[in-house]
């Protein structure tokens, strides 16, 4: 089904190794807030900061399928 598509991947894969850098952060950042929440369980902010690097950890591969719906075959 998407045998037509290499063109899309290879548009978006630029994109995504910028959004992997991104992800590494989102990692690290995820981490961190991990940590200060067993740490602080009141801290509400870091619960918000866990979502935010959950969704930087699973943008290259938001970007790459995206990229590759956008070629028609």
């Amino acid at each position: 089904m998407g045998d037509c598509r290499p063109l899309g991947f290879l548009i978006g894969l630029p994109f995504a190794l910028i959004a992997l850098l991104l992800s590494v952060v989102g990692a690290v950042i995820w981490v961190i807030g991990s940590v200060l929440s067993c740490l602080c369980p009141c801290c509400i902010c870091c619960a918000g900061l866990a979502n935010l690097a959950v969704s930087l950890v699973k943008l290259p591969f938001t970007i790459i399928r995206w990229f590759t719906h956008q070629i028609p075959c």
